[in-house]
């Protein structure tokens, strides 16, 4: 191995363990409070620490390379030609199909089923219609509609059957982790379980959030969402149906 080589690898071992000492150490994502978002939260977490050491080895190669090659003026004459490594090309190419394999595997695949592991074994279902730039809340077991929040019991699964009325829409909740489009004139659905107290006056990504540009008003176009105990949930149901008959 020549010295150029191995200036590189020392550049690439303290780079990656300097990044993946930051993935591990420091957490981006915002409040979890469902338990679909900690099966995204550790899907984002391990292709992080996975793509790490290729980022490491492709800023090692350019730093040394500029600041060990680079020059302050042009030069005069071509440069000798460069030739494939045969043996880089094939060690870069093995690495690479097997991660891209292993993220198909896992979290691809072992992801979607955790994320759908409770799909069939619903506690509760909210239809939700979006339009422009109000979302209309139904729970269509108890009569009641509502366009002011979205109160849901904690540790319940709850199956979110979405359609849009006018133009594409998207239903996104931060806290959930949660999100799928809502489309003219069919229904999708997806599925989650809040674990976590909470309200949009505490935490902002307490929120259904349109996430499709959809006109000038796709960026107000929210709906507070809270969590709260099943006793209060159904306290809050009992309250809404006086309001609803009268629509």
């Amino acid at each position: 191995m020549n010295r150029h080589a191995m200036i590189v690898g020392a550049l690439w071992v303290v780079f990656t363990i300097a990044g993946e000492a930051v993935v591990l150490g420091f957490s981006p994502f915002p409040v979890a409070a469902s338990e679909q978002a900690a099966v995204v939260d550790d899907a984002f977490t391990l292709l992080t620490l996975m793509a790490v050491p290729v980022f490491s080895l492709v800023c090692a190669m350019l730093l040394y390379s500029g600041l060990r090659f680079g020059q302050n003026s042009q030069p005069d004459q071509d440069g000798p030609p460069t030739r494939n490594n045969k043996s880089i090309v094939w060690v870069w190419l093995f690495v690479t199909t097997v991660l891209t394999i292993v993220m198909i595997i896992h979290p691809g695949i072992t992801g979607i089923l955790d994320l759908r592991a409770d799909d069939d074994n619903i506690d509760l279902v909210v239809q939700l219609e979006a339009r422009q730039y109000f979302w209309n809340v139904k729970f269509p077991d108890a009569g009641v509609r509502t366009t002011k929040e979205l109160v849901l019991p904690i540790d319940e699964n709850v199956q979110f059957l979405i359609m849009a009325h006018d133009v594409l829409h998207s239903f996104w909740v931060p806290a959930f982790r949660v999100k799928i489009d809502a489309v003219p004139g069919m229904f999708t659905k997806v599925t989650a379980t809040p674990n976590e107290l909470g309200s949009f006056d505490d935490d902002v990504n307490f929120r259904i959030q349109c996430a499709e540009l959809c006109g000038v008003g796709h960026a107000t176009m929210q709906l507070p969402v809270r969590v709260v105990e099943r006793a209060e949930f159904d306290q809050w149901l009992t309250e809404q149906k006086p309001i609803a008959a009268r629509r």
